[in-house]
């Protein structure tokens, strides 16, 4: 029972703390959805994505017909001649590996020119973002692109256009 009770008085004080916050949203795909640059910069990335997916691709090919020729012809071959068939499909295989590491792995190319492209815009909007949650005095801003699953939001609690603004004041 005693337990219980501590559980209460707890929480009653927790969701007193709460009342006393002022808490704000924001939407920052949003917000970013808004500045050429970052749209600009997000295009670059997706071209080069995209030329790196097509070199990959065509490798593989190049794999597929090559996994295809010796699946015709390997009753036809010596066991030594399968074996250097095999192998050499597999270092094609683990070369391609590598590559889509080098374009696409987490300190690969794409993360790189991702962090040189977008990492300064993302950084202006962070502070603005903290610009405006100091100003207005709040307590905690989230970021509803960062949490899926939210069920209301109260539109008079929104600081995105606020960011916007503060960032583009910001750039001048």
């Amino acid at each position: 029972m005693k337990k219980i009770v501590i559980v209460i008085t707890a929480l009653l004080a927790f969701i007193g703390t709460l009342s006393a916050q002022k808490i704000a949203y924001i939407n920052t795909e949003d917000i970013l959805n808004e500045i050429p640059s970052y749209v600009s910069a997000q295009n670059q990335l997706n071209t080069l994505s995209d030329k790196y997916k097509a070199a990959i691709e065509t490798e593989l090919g190049k794999i597929e017909s090559l996994y295809q020729v010796y699946q015709t012809s390997r009753g036809s071959m010596t066991a030594a001649q399968r074996k250097s068939a095999e192998d050499e499909i597999i270092a094609k295989e683990r070369v391609v590996q590598e590559k889509q590491k080098i374009y696409f792995g987490e300190d690969g190319i794409m993360a790189k020119k991702a962090e040189e492209l977008l990492g300064p815009v993302r950084e202006q909007v962070d502070k603005a973002i903290r610009d405006v949650a100091q100003k207005g005095g709040y307590d905690l801003v989230i970021d509803l692109a960062a949490m899926p699953g939210v069920v209301y939001k109260n539109n008079a609690l929104d600081l995105s256009a606020a960011v916007l603004a503060r960032f583009i004041e910001n750039q001048k």
